[in-house]
């Protein structure tokens, strides 16, 4: 089952053209189960790929406190290399197909006040290399509405400055093209000619650290966190918060949810329809602050 487990793996990359992390995050879920069959005794070949598992694997993450999220990415893990197993041949049929997924509440993304937020933009000042560079990358997360991955991943030759695009590979290695706006490629100009060690090739990473290597995305978690400290109300920044603030910032001047679905890279026009509730949920806030009646 382990050695399967490397084929699934290695399908789910090549193939499916799935993320580093989503890889990763499989071979964590899928391991857990197979980990659990081992320290039954039993012998870990395809009969101890059961139902029964499964449901004691369930119950285990709900009683070690994981959020019904991280449960419910297990169980699709599990199914996808069941189905995986099926069709190899090593399971005769598939025991996850019928295993009901944990009921998710609804949660509206986290997006701050656009005021807020251009005035935590502009206190990122400074000459030194590190404070363009993080000023660059503030901007730009905002400016284009990029995914942490994106922003790591972004290379010299992705960012046309003429004519202020931004090419992106987004989930699925698909590729998509942004714009980027002046203030933040005003921000990139100040950041690239800073002199330090930096490699011109078009293939070289954007976004570096005092080294020279590509920032990674730990590092950017950091740096959002920290620069946007005084907006956050005790709450914390996530590059994902300013990614929600572009789309709903789009959404309330009155852009085209089709456009900012295209700009968001979704498959599905379902995963924008969120912001809607997010504009919603402002308007019914303005309304009731003030009208008189409300």
């Amino acid at each position: 089952m382990r050695r399967t487990l490397e084929s699934f793996l290695t399908e789910l990359a090549a193939q499916r053209r799935a993320s580093a992390h989503t890889v990763a995050a499989y071979r964590r879920d899928v391991t857990r189960v197979l980990d659990l069959a081992a320290g039954t005794g039993r012998p870990l070949d395809p009969s101890a790929w059961d139902r029964a598992l499964l449901e004691r694997a369930l119950r285990d993450l709900h009683r070690t406190g994981h959020a019904p999220a991280s449960a419910a990415r297990a169980l699709a893990a599990w199914r996808s290399f069941s189905r995986f197993c099926v069709r190899r041949g090593v399971l005769a049929h598939d025991p996850a197909r019928t295993l009901a997924f944990p009921r998710l509440g609804r949660r509206l993304p986290r997006t701050l006040p656009a005021q807020d937020l251009a005035r935590g933009l502009d206190r990122v000042s400074g000459d030194d290399p590190v404070s363009r560079r993080d000023r660059a990358l503030l901007e730009l997360a905002y400016s284009s509405g990029l995914r942490l991955s994106e922003l790591v991943g972004l290379n010299r030759g992705d960012v046309d400055r003429s004519a202020g695009l931004v090419r992106v590979r987004g989930k699925g290695r698909r590729e998509r093209v942004v714009p980027a706006g002046r203030t933040a490629l005003e921000a990139l100009d100040r950041y690239l000619t800073v002199p330090v060690r930096r490699d011109p090739r078009a293939d070289a990473p954007v976004f570096v650290n005092t080294s020279g290597r590509r920032l990674s995305g730990r590092t950017v978690q950091r740096v959002v966190r920290r620069r946007l400290a005084a907006i956050a109300g005790g709450l914390g920044v996530t590059p994902h918060a300013l990614r929600h603030s572009f789309a709903s910032h789009l959404l309330d001047r009155g852009a085209d949810l089709r456009a900012i679905q295209e700009l968001l890279g979704h498959r599905s026009l379902a995963s924008t329809q969120i912001y809607t509730h997010v504009s919603s949920s402002r308007l019914r806030k303005a309304y009731e602050l003030a009208h008189p009646r409300a």
